[in-house]
């Protein structure tokens, strides 16, 4: 079955880097988002728009998402859904998720939650920097050649 690349794509800061991938390896890429959004166009790049709802696009990738495929997102949960069904799944900075880190990683989301909803955190998000595109090519692309290779 070939490898199907998902990306969550409502606030994706590297939809063309995971197109020129997918193009480069021939691989079916989905972008995911709950509403339209301008993409590149080509043959193999879909467009999905899931209905209105807070978890319509990660509901959606995560019923398709199998063995072999590669799940870009920033969403722990759904990362965690995607592990589950033997995706692979890369964050947004590169750094993959795996079996080995989903749990601390969904315990510091919630921590993270709790201090923001108690007002002793104010939610900082660190600025997408240039490092971070470049580690997410190369992540992408170790993930394709490793799947190719059969991994």
């Amino acid at each position: 079955m070939p490898t199907t690349l998902y990306i969550d794509a409502d606030a994706c800061p590297v939809k063309g880097e995971a197109v020129r991938v997918a193009e480069r390896h021939g691989l079916e890429i989905y972008f995911v988002s709950n509403a339209y959004m301008r993409l590149p166009e080509g043959p193999l790049i879909k467009r999905v728009v899931v209905s209105d709802g807070p978890d319509a696009a990660d509901n959606w990738i995560a019923e398709r998402a199998t063995r072999g495929d590669i799940v870009v997102t920033a969403d722990i949960p759904l990362a965690a859904q995607c592990l589950k069904s033997g995706a692979r799944v890369i964050g947004l900075t590169g750094k993959p998720f795996t079996d080995a880190g989903i749990g601390l990683a969904l315990a510091m989301r919630d921590l993270s939650k709790h201090l923001r909803e108690t007002g002793e955190s104010k939610g900082h998000n660190a600025g997408f920097t240039r490092q971070d595109r470049s580690r997410f090519l190369q992540a992408l692309e170790e993930a394709v050649q490793v799947i190719k290779r059969g991994g």
